[in-house]
């Protein structure tokens, strides 16, 4: 891939590649294979793994985002309680949003290597998926996948999958949902630097095409080592 595919991949403006594993969720071919080893592992230990959501753009991230700056989506604290952002500072009303919404542009969903999943054989067929940490918690529908999960990570028999947001670092949430291939996710990982990310938004958005847009491209730098930048540890290295 070249530098420039990278980069467009990076930051989520870029579809070319991508292959659908289930209706409206793609990945990576060779993530794609590496989700399927570890379905098929998962069956035979009695769960449907499925996903929730893989590749997002950066128009939909954005759409996202904008929305719950806006007050059109809700934004919730740690324990699942509804914020009314509009009482709040705006740093604070930005740090809420950046606890469980990337910035467009910064999504690890942007790269094809990362999904939410969760155990379709463990909910009724109607059942709506919350992502919430209720139901990956003890006594949720999801924990005994999550625990298998966990179980088959630390023998490093995953298929190369892990689980960035395991820790609370004091940025993003605790997403034990979240699982990236992360061979795959590196490169990405390497190329999203602050300066690629205000190019980015110089394209696509141009000057007020993002909530909060001046607030963020102010304290950039500290917003991307908090909320972007993802710490040492979360998988094992080459």
């Amino acid at each position: 891939m070249t530098e420039l595919a990278t980069q467009q991949r990076a930051t989520g403006r870029s579809e070319t590649g991508l292959v659908e594993v289930c209706t409206g969720q793609r990945l990576l071919p060779e993530v794609a294979a590496a989700f399927a080893a570890l379905q098929a592992d998962a069956a035979d230990a009695g769960f449907r793994l499925a996903i929730a959501s893989a590749y997002r753009s950066f128009e939909r991230q954005c759409t996202i985002f904008n929305a719950k700056a806006q007050g059109q989506r809700p934004v919730h604290d740690d324990a699942g309680n509804a914020l009314d952002l509009a009482a709040l500072p705006p740093e604070q009303a930005l740090g809420a949003i950046l606890r469980f919404s990337a910035l467009p542009g910064t999504s690890r969903h942007h790269w094809g290597t990362d999904l939410d999943v969760y155990d379709a054989a463990a909910v009724p067929d109607d059942y709506v998926v919350q992502l919430t940490p209720a139901e990956v918690s003890p006594g949720g529908p999801f924990d005994d996948l999550h625990c298998w999960l966990d179980e088959r990570m630390a023998a490093g028999d995953s298929h190369g999958f892990y689980r960035p947001y395991a820790q609370d670092r004091g940025g993003v949430a605790p997403e034990r949902w979240h699982v990236s291939h992360a061979a795959s996710a590196q490169p990405f990982e390497q190329a999203l630097t602050p300066d690629l990310l205000r190019e980015a938004w110089r394209q696509e958005l141009g000057g007020d095409g993002l909530a909060l847009q001046a607030l963020i491209e102010e304290c950039l730098d500290q917003l991307f080592a908090r909320y972007v930048t993802v710490g040492e540890g979360w998988c094992p290295r080459p």
